[in-house]
This record gives structure tokens, C-alpha cells and sequence, in this order.
């Protein structure tokens, strides 16, 4: 009873600081990308093939979240744009209190109006905690079994949109990609989905302009 407890204030209070990164992006016309998924996914890769695309059409920033070490954002930085390394520790999730120590940093890039966040690999934790993102893109690849969405429905069912990635591996897996896109819409009817692939770069142009479009959508709205 005591844990239940501790969690729901621990959540509360998750809640409130993400209203307020909310608030701190929306005051500053800045798209928040939340992106999610197991280990190994392919989540910077992803990254990595969607910077080049749109690097001279939006200011963007990256912040990497990880347990340990910096690796993912060495490799984000040879793109001459500002990352921000999140390292966890033991913590299996990026919070929005995390986030909000960032902001300060966000402000000192001038102009940014696409922040990218890399979440922790965890199809978990982060599915509890609210960023204060524009949106919440869960990665999925086809390395991974097509009953994942039922097994971990939090995470779907927060997100956005779906990226089925490797999809150049789908010959050499027994994954049934019909399968995953039925199990996904099952847990969340509204998700967006997108096959792609780092290694092709089949459908990277189609989720950069997914992206954007979510970005104007918003701009819109606002």
C-alpha cells in the first residue's frame, strides 16, 4: 500500500513538472519529440538518418538520455548540431525533472524549434513518465517479436506513432509485420505507422515528413 502510494505522488509530481516543460515549449514554439523503445532498437540511428534530412529546414537540438557512457551522443555530434547528454545511472527512464534541468541549455542553442529526446532503452518505464513532449514515437524492430505491443501495452498506447525498423532484416526473422501493425492498432487505434530502415533508409523520408508535418500541425494549433 505504501508503494502504491509513493508512486502515485511520485507521478504527481512528474505530472506537474512535465505541465511545465509543456508550457516552456509551447511559450517558445518548440517541437518536443519523445522517442522510446527497447534496447537495440535502432532509436539513434534513427536519429542519425533523420538530421541530414532536416538540419537545414528546422534548428534542432538532441538530448541523449542513457544509463552509461556517452556513445550515442558522439555519434549525434558529428552533425554539428548541440547534444545533450542525460546519463541515468541506475534510473531505467528520463524524467521530466530531468528534462527541466535542460531547459536552461535549450534556451543557450538560440532558436531551436525541433528538440529531439532519446529516451532510456526500456519498453517499461518510460511509458509512465510524461517528458512534457509535443509527441511520444515508439520504436519497434523486427528483431523484436511481433506480440510486443500486447506484452507491453503502456508504451504503445502513450505513443504517437510506431517505427517498425530493420525491415531489411524481415527476411531473415520469423517476424510478421501484419501481425505487429494489428497488435499495435488493437492497444492504440490512432497510432501512426511507419516502416523503416537505417540501413536502406526505406521509409526515413517518409517519417521526416511525418515529422514535419506533426510540426506544422502544430504551429497551427498554437
Amino acid at each position: 500500500m505504501h508503494e502504491i502510494l509513493i508512486e502515485e505522488k511520485i507521478l504527481a509530481k512528474n505530472g506537474e513538472i512535465a505541465s511545465e516543460n509543456r508550457s516552456f515549449f509551447k511559450e517558445r514554439k518548440i517541437f518536443a519529440v519523445n522517442i522510446v523503445s527497447s534496447p537495440g532498437a535502432g532509436k539513434t540511428a534513427i536519429i542519425e538518418k533523420t538530421v541530414p534530412l532536416i538540419k537545414d529546414k528546422v534548428n534542432l537540438a538532441v538530448i541523449e538520455g542513457d544509463l552509461a557512457t556517452d556513445l550515442d551522443a558522439r555519434r549525434l555530434l558529428k552533425f554539428g548540431i548541440p547534444v545533450k547528454q542525460i546519463t541515468t545511472g541506475k534510473a531505467c527512464h528520463l524524467d521530466a525533472h530531468n528534462i527541466s534541468h535542460i531547459l536552461p541549455w535549450v534556451l543557450e542553442q538560440k532558436g531551436v524549434s525541433l528538440l529531439i529526446i532519446e529516451n532510456v532503452g526500456n519498453m517499461v518505464c518510460p511509458a509512465e513518465y510524461d517528458l512534457g513532449e509535443s509527441i511520444r514515437v515508439v520504436v519497434m524492430s523486427v528483431a523484436e517479436g511481433d506480440d510486443k505491443p500486447l506484452k507491453y501495452p503502456a508504451i504503445f498506447s502513450s505513443s504517437d506513432a510506431l517505427l517498425l525498423n530493420k525491415i531489411d532484416l524481415l527476411g531473415h526473422t520469423d517476424f510478421d509485420i501484419d501481425k505487429a501493425k494489428e497488435n499495435a492498432l488493437k492497444i492504440n487505434p490512432y497510432l501512426k505507422i511507419l516502416e523503416t530502415s537505417c540501413r536502406t533508409g526505406e521509409g526515413i523520408n517518409e517519417w521526416c515528413a511525418f515529422l514535419e508535418g506533426e510540426m506544422t500541425g502544430a504551429e497551427v494549433k498554437a
